[in-house]
């Protein structure tokens, strides 16, 4: 196998076709190319230079070699250099899971800023629902989750709040609480709520579909649904009801699903996940492009 500096010399020799340049480009002595270069032929067997007191030219082979060897050379460089600048931050790939049109929107925009921040970077947005963010982000198959609040879970990191939005209330069309211009809390009593995957972290049940009112009145359990589109489904067949953010209201309408407002209730608050073992400059970076876009805290 040839050594890095052998190759090295015989290529910059191959280039510079002068023993003085080449010593001068790589910072060694015209000695120590023209001892390396004598090595090298030995190896090979055969001359690989042509060399007079006036010139130095390839010979065939040598030219043959250069010719094949360097593809390979600058291949191995430019690998070592992107796994070196991702290793230091300097450059890669950043993914990240979100669910939803309005996300979708909201994270093009963080993404352009992100490029900005920094340059070298890129990064990739995949869909999933919210059970399959958080095993992607502990999987290592994304770096972020742009996911509601609250998600209190040991290994993950939460970000600052990013949006607030009104929480509302999907009722089925024909209820009698969907005649009103708003629903208190205390009213969900009446009502089962969509029940979500046991694979769900329990904060976000919790917070989602609780088991009692502020009041300490029982809310039914209604069926399970494990995507938006199943819940509103549910929602619409008459079967239960189920709290989400307003925005639902403008990207999801149904003509069997009317969204009223839950007066009284917390808002819905969206913000970026990380795992607690990978942080970088790239996740950081972009929780930064994230709150300049919104204008919120850095």
């Amino acid at each position: 196998m040839l050594e890095r500096h052998e190759i090295e010399a015989f290529l910059a020799l191959s280039e510079e076709l002068h023993f003085g340049r080449t010593a001068e480009r790589l910072h060694v002595s015209t000695a120590r190319i023209s001892q390396t270069v004598r090595k090298l032929e030995r190896r090979v067997g055969a001359p690989l230079f042509a060399r007079t007191s006036r010139r130095v030219e390839p010979t065939a082979l040598g030219a043959q070699l250069a010719q094949e060897l360097r593809p390979a050379w600058e291949a191995v460089g430019a690998a070592v250099r992107r796994v070196a600048d991702a290793g230091h931050g300097r450059t890669g790939t950043l993914r990240v899971a979100f669910a939803g049109p309005a996300a979708g929107q909201l994270l093009i925009g963080v993404a352009e800023r992100f490029r900005e921040r920094l340059p070298g970077w890129d990064a990739t947005l995949r869909e999933a629902e919210l059970v399959d963010r958080i095993r992607l982000l502990r999987a290592g198959e994304v770096d972020l989750v742009f996911a509601e609040y609250p998600l209190r879970e040991p290994d993950l990191v939460p970000g600052p709040v990013l949006v607030s939005e009104p929480r509302m209330i999907a009722l089925p069309a024909g209820h009698p609480l969907a005649q009103q211009d708003a629903v208190t809390p205390e009213e969900l009593a009446g009502i089962p709520l969509v029940r979500l995957p046991a694979a769900v972290p329990e904060s976000f049940r919790a917070d989602r579909t609780p088991a009692r009112t502020p009041a300490g009145r029982p809310i039914p359990s209604g069926p399970e649904g494990g995507t938006l589109n199943e819940i509103l489904s549910l929602v619409g067949a008459g079967r239960a009801a189920f709290p989400l953010g307003a925005q639902a209201r403008r990207y999801h309408p149904r003509p069997d699903v009317t969204y009223r407002p839950l007066t009284g209730a917390p808002p819905v608050r969206w913000g970026l996940l990380h795992h607690r073992d990978r942080a970088t400059q790239a996740t950081e970076a972009f929780h930064h492009a994230a709150r300049d876009l919104l204008g919120t805290a850095d």
